[in-house]
């Protein structure tokens, strides 16, 4: 069962969301609005030719600095042959696919919870076309990045198609992606 609240100590569980903790974190940021500002960082190092890794320690949020418990998390970003790499990892806009997925199922989850909305499963297929004419700079009018992404999900609820679709667009990363954001680069001589 996806939903349990039998006793005052015990924490009101949906979706596997711990929903009393949930509403414990919305109450804290009404009461204090600054510990609402996050900062995710990664670093990233190249490794040679098409392969580079990106290391993941930890966060800044809730005013303070935030170990990742099991971290720090190590992912490789890679190129197929076709695209002249050895294929030893994904390569970085799979994983932008990848991390649109993901926050798109965990945000719908999270909210779905938080409305008493039962899911029992979710899965998601995306698919997005880039051309590289934009990227190789061989046609300006081509965008370099996705032209579209389409995402495809099978959600298992007793929410309507409508209600959660719209709580899948809380989504950070939705917003990232299908929203342009300021990204600001600085490159120092080592």
């Amino acid at each position: 069962m996806n939903s349990q609240n039998t006793a005052h100590d015990m924490p009101t569980v949906t979706n596997g969301v711990n929903v009393s903790a949930l509403f414990e974190t919305i109450d804290a940021v009404k009461q204090t609005p600054e510990i609402a500002d996050f900062q995710f960082r990664a670093s990233n190092t190249w490794m040679g030719g098409d392969h580079n890794r990106s290391t993941i320690s930890g966060f800044r949020g809730a005013c303070d600095e935030q170990p990742h418990a099991k971290g720090p998390f190590v992912v490789d970003n890679a190129e197929p042959p076709l695209l002249l790499g050895e294929g030893k990892a994904a390569n970085p806009v799979e994983y932008v696919l990848h991390a649109l997925a993901g926050c798109l199922t965990t945000t719908m989850v999270y909210h779905a919870a938080a409305r008493g909305i039962v899911i029992e499963d979710v899965r998601s297929e995306l698919e997005g076309d880039l051309d590289l004419k934009g990227f190789l700079g061989m046609d300006s009018t081509v965008r370099k990045g996705f032209s579209v992404v389409r995402v495809r999900m099978q959600v298992k609820s007793e929410g309507d198609v409508e209600t959660l679709t719209s709580l899948a667009k809380f989504s950070p990363v939705y917003e990232m992606v299908s929203r342009s954001l300021p990204v600001e680069i600085s490159i120092e001589k080592i």
